[in-house]
């Protein structure tokens, strides 16, 4: 099994990438686990055709946006931050788990998404040195997991998972961006006119859809998003060889076409996304990075790092994009200077 060092925010865990013959026991600890709390789901409805997960809006979706309930199930107080667990809901049979973050003593903080990649859970949300760490210099943070993830795998054949059903997975989770900065909105605690947001992978993905959807979502920070569908299927080494052939028919891709991340990025402005690529990353092959790469709206917008040894460095000394965006009079820690410029697009 391959190891990948994979970083969150700005700390640091150690993942486990499957190699192509153990994605079928990654779905099954995927599909076991979730949150703490018991649950006794009715089988999810969303499979059914019911939401139309070609669009990427939720005005076309077939979704209400205002047919949101939500329960707070937790809360913890800190000198640092305020932690809640809240169980959403606007789709019959999938409940999500949101990890409300803010910061002790600010009103109306900026808040920042982060969605990390299909095999992620919500383990690190609950992290009391993850929580301390994205609430600095007075930021929320909302932590949540993709479809067909986690606490939100069930009601399902194993046969079914993130890749086989990537559409649904994919454009259900474009919508739930959107209904969670509604239901944000609604709280009236945090920030919520312009939104950060950071993406991991497939989570990566599903930021730059949900940003060429919801222009509520000023800033981007995707770190190896996957992209540029028949290649990535073609080589990426999360697909099982013994899969592959039934994700390269042309009628798979096309359920996949008005889903391509490539397709949109043109259209997000200079200056709104960010788009980190590690060289060594199993998940997406070099010339797929590539060309998500050059489809990006401005050169410049793409940091390349030749391993992962290189990218955590630079997290951990000046990684402060997306603060700085949402909150550009606010002063950065003082930090080592890093020399990365020859990993950067354009330079």
């Amino acid at each position: 099994m391959n190891r990948y060092l994979r970083f969150v925010a700005v700390m640091i865990f150690i993942c486990v990438v499957p190699a192509p013959g153990q994605v079928a026991q990654e779905k099954k600890q995927t599909s076991n686990s979730g949150s703490t709390f018991s649950r006794s789901f009715l089988p999810s409805d969303s499979h059914q055709g019911k939401e139309d997960w070609t669009a990427l809006s939720i005005d076309r979706s077939g979704l209400d946006p205002s047919s949101i309930t939500g329960v707070v199930f937790g809360k913890s107080e800190r000198p640092e931050f305020t932690s809640e667990v809240v169980r959403v809901q606007w789709r019959s049979g999938d409940p999500i788990d949101l990890y409300v973050v803010r910061p002790q003593g600010v009103a109306k903080p900026p808040v920042i998404l982060f969605l990390y990649d299909y095999l992620s859970d919500t383990d690190r949300f609950r992290n009391e040195a993850w929580c301390r760490e994205v609430v600095k210099h007075g930021f929320a943070a909302v932590g949540f997991v993709s479809a067909l993830t986690g606490q939100r795998y069930h009601g399902r054949p194993m046969t079914e998972w993130f890749i086989s059903e990537m559409q649904e997975a994919l454009g259900t989770s474009t919508h739930d961006v959107q209904m969670i900065i509604n239901y944000l909105a609604s709280r009236g605690d945090v920030d919520t006119a312009k939104v950060g947001m950071l993406g991991e992978n497939s989570g990566g993905t599903i930021a730059i859809l949900a940003a060429a959807a919801d222009p509520r979502i000023a800033f981007v920070d995707a770190i190896n998003p996957w992209g540029d569908w028949p290649d990535w299927l073609k080589e990426s080494r999360v697909i099982p060889e013994e899969e592959r052939a039934d994700y390269l028919r042309p009628e798979f891709l096309q359920k996949l076409a008005m889903l391509e991340p490539v397709k949109y990025l043109p259209q997000l402005s200079p200056g709104r996304i960010r788009i980190e690529q590690v060289a060594s990353d199993p998940m997406t092959p070099p010339d797929v990075q590539a060309k998500i790469a050059a489809s990006a709206s401005t050169p410049g917008v793409v940091v390349h790092y030749s391993d992962v040894r290189t990218q955590i460095h630079v997290w951990m000394t000046q990684n402060w994009w997306l603060k700085e965006k949402l909150q550009p009079s606010a002063t950065p820690p003082a930090t080592a200077e890093v020399n990365h410029d020859k990993q950067t697009s354009g330079q």
